[in-house]
């Protein structure tokens, strides 16, 4: 049964000189932040196979740095459709994935708590560089639907920094 890891993109730096809001960059705790949850993937034997991430500068880069970080060979995807995506096109993105046991969607809020909930039934707020670990109930990515999701873990960041 396959599992899937929500994460958001880690603490970003609004002081940064970018752009558009796509292009803002994380700040020295969200580059902190994302390292330490890719050694925590890597640590508990939680890697991904595959990596979908949105195309902002700051979600891209905390999948890098976490895959950096811990060790990963997970490939990672940047999917257009997750930035600006509401949970629902989220699902049907994840629904269309064949052939990995383990995926991790790496976006934006409120789009990853909406997802969580629609799940597992938890409404929990996702907030930077969190993690959410699901076990699943499903055969395949094709059979998710609502509530077929356990919440097995959910981490913040802060428990990982000293």
């Amino acid at each position: 049964m396959p599992d899937l890891i929500l994460l958001r993109h880690a603490k970003s730096d609004w002081k940064a000189a970018y752009g558009t809001d796509r292009d803002r960059p994380l700040n020295k705790r969200g580059i902190r932040s994302a390292r330490a949850v890719g050694e925590f993937v890597a640590r508990y034997g939680l890697v991904p196979e595959l990596v979908l991430a949105s195309p902002a500068v700051r979600t891209r880069t905390t999948a890098e740095l976490a895959a950096e970080a811990g060790g990963w060979t997970s490939c990672i995807e940047v999917v257009p459709g997750l930035y600006g995506a509401d949970y629902g096109e989220v699902i049907q993105l994840v629904r269309e994935v064949t052939e990995v046991e383990r995926l991790m969607v790496v976006g934006h809020e409120p789009t990853m708590s909406g997802v969580l909930e629609y799940l597992t039934g938890h409404r929990i707020r996702v907030t930077t560089a969190t993690l959410a670990y699901m076990r699943s109930g499903y055969g395949s990515w094709s059979d998710l639907a609502c509530g077929t999701a356990r919440l097995e873990l959910l981490v913040r960041p802060r428990l990982l920094l000293d």
